[in-house]
């Protein structure tokens, strides 16, 4: 049994990452499902399907790399660079809409568990929601 979902779950996408995997296979959640909702709408993957009735299947999203000849596999690049947990079970992180911070200036994002539901931290802020601050990607 899988304590801490959240943390499983980033570790899978980037171990699917690391080794340009085209799918990764998850456990079905609803906070999984919530995050891959995220994760597409702000096209970090391709897009997410329930395949039974305990697992998501996640199509990863890889971008080629600009001013490269050969066509190996060195030359795709993952759309996901980097995940980070934030928040912990053993240590929880909370902010407030106005302290919200960014991952590089903007760029990446920040997942935030807030009372009207995980969202982005862009959508935190601009509607003054604080939260817990789940993990970070860019």
């Amino acid at each position: 049994m899988i304590n801490d979902s959240l943390s499983d779950m980033l570790t899978r996408l980037r171990n699917g990452c690391a080794v340009r995997s085209a799918t990764v296979i998850l456990p079905l959640t609803r906070l999984n499902q919530q995050i891959c909702q995220i994760l597409e709408k702000e096209g970090y993957i391709a897009s997410f399907r329930r395949t039974s009735q305990r697992n998501l299947l996640i199509d990863l999203k890889y971008n080629h790399v600009i001013g490269s000849t050969s066509l190996g596999i060195g030359n795709i690049k993952p759309s996901i660079t980097n995940l980070r947990r934030l928040s912990k079970p053993g240590a929880r992180i909370y902010t407030t809409g106005k302290q919200m911070p960014k991952v590089f200036n903007g760029i990446g994002i920040i997942i935030v568990s807030t009372s009207q539901g995980i969202m982005t931290d862009r959508e935190a802020r601009f509607r003054s929601l604080g939260g817990e601050l789940l993990c970070s990607i860019w």
